[in-house]
């Protein structure tokens, strides 16, 4: 059997903030993400203040350092070090009147970030955010976050950063999702979630055996995953709203690679006769219909954002190939051209896009397959093998598995390419990520 599927198929054939003011973007500085290459944007932020020239010390200071650490995951900005803002970071204001921009335009800044505390920094205090362009001084956005808390700092982070990326780009979803994957080592692994920035890791199964390939249902309830025993093939099945897992048998012994569609049914492949072949499941999580069924291999079904487009792994030529399936006419076109081994495919939220694992000389690679254009580009460059894609709920950054540290952990990069970087997971060997609510 030539195909190696999806990898682990290696292994095996809240609080709520109140918003007390929200302005329209005026004249935003607009950048580009999503076009050829990357443009890049220089930002400062201001220091917190509780007053003109008053920097705020408590929970101020706490929320401009997760703000700080949030932006360096965003590979088109360039944070100005303080060091390098003539006449520093306090300001006599937080207001464009307040502002002496000619000082950030001095250090090559494009935007400020001004934080102002009006009642002070303690607990449940309110926060103010604006960012101006420091060229003209417009005003480019602003929110106010309300009863701000110590342990919900990094929430308000994380709230911003997501409303400062829409302004910009006008995608969002990056800070505000979570990233499923799979955690452990040797046969024992289990799901676990963590934001993307590193926040909010922890377990949420803890079966006997080996989970594989989780995957979110749109509504953020469920996580469904492949997992194997010493004897058996299952689907797993998290429930968020009570914390329990169902381990659910098929006929046939296979459970590979489920996938929610957008209406929160699931797609998996099955064995029903010598190969396994995508079949959708009800909302009982039953099989009902097959959606890819021949006499080759069929996993790995990703779909779209309107349920009608498939991408999926097949070895109808004889090797592992990724191809996509019109739901609505039953076309299947190939999707990948060259080289004897491509895998694992996910069709970006957007539907423009298809992520895969390609095996090349340097070893497995990503690999981003435009479905306008119909070419295709390579976004990461290793050491070690590059496997298991996932796309971000903006359709901008692109997860994966990679062994470049040794061990499986989980990077980030851009559907652009560029320098990947790692996603903290904690100890232990991480891999299938996926992302969701």
């Amino acid at each position: 059997m030539r195909i190696r599927f999806f990898h682990g198929l290696r292994a095996m054939l809240s609080f709520v903030f109140a918003l007390v003011f929200a302005v329209q973007v005026q004249a935003a500085t607009l950048i580009d993400i999503y076009g050829p290459g990357q443009n890049q944007i220089k930002l400062s932020l201001a220091s917190p203040l509780t007053g003109p020239e008053q920097e705020a010390k408590g929970l101020g200071a706490e929320l401009h350092q997760e703000i700080d650490k949030n932006l360096k995951f965003l590979p088109f900005m360039n944070l100005v070090p303080p060091a390098a803002i003539l006449g520093g970071t306090v300001l006599s204001g937080w207001q464009s009147e307040g502002i002496d921009f000619r000082r950030f335009q001095i250090a090559g800044a494009d935007l400020v970030v001004t934080a102002y505390w009006p009642a002070g920094d303690s607990e449940n205090s309110t926060v103010e955010l604006r960012v101006f362009e420091t060229f003209s001084g417009k005003f480019v956005f602003g929110n106010a976050y309300a009863g701000v808390t110590k342990q919900e700092v990094a929430n308000v982070a994380d709230r911003f950063c997501d409303d400062l990326m829409y302004a910009l780009t006008g995608g969002r979803g990056f800070f505000s999702s979570t990233v499923a994957f799979v955690k452990g080592d040797g046969q024992k692994r289990d799901v676990w979630l963590v934001r993307p920035t590193g926040r909010d890791l922890r377990q949420v199964t803890d079966l006997p055996g080996t989970a594989l390939s989780p995957s979110w249902s749109p509504d953020g309830r469920y996580i469904v995953f492949s997992h194997r025993d010493d004897r058996t093939y299952a689907l797993g099945v998290w429930n968020r709203l009570d914390n329990k897992v169902t381990r659910i048998r098929f006929p046939g012994n296979t459970v590979i690679g489920p996938c929610f569609l957008p209406d929160n049914r699931v797609a998996v492949s099955l064995s029903t006769g010598r190969y396994p072949d995508i079949f959708l499941l009800d909302r009982q999580f039953k099989r009902e219909r097959a959606l890819e069924q021949s006499s080759a291999i069929n996993v790995s079904p990703s779909f779209d954002a309107t349920g009608t487009k498939m991408a999926f792994t097949s070895s109808r030529l004889g090797g592992p190939q990724v191809f996509l399936k019109d739901l609505n006419t039953g076309v299947v076109t190939r999707v990948s051209k060259e080289g004897p081994y491509n895998s694992e495919p996910c069709i970006s939220p957007d539907g423009t896009l298809i992520a895969y694992t390609k095996g090349t000389p340097q070893g497995f690679r990503i690999f981003v397959y435009d479905m306008v254009t119909g070419f295709d580009q390579q976004v990461s460059y290793g050491p070690g093998n590059d496997e298991q894609p996932a796309f971000a709920p903006d359709s901008y950054f692109v997860a994966f598995t990679s062994t470049r540290s040794g061990k499986q952990q989980i990077y980030l990069t851009t559907r652009h390419g560029g320098p990947a970087r790692h996603m903290p997971t904690g100890p232990g060997v991480a891999s299938f990520p996926r992302w969701g609510k």
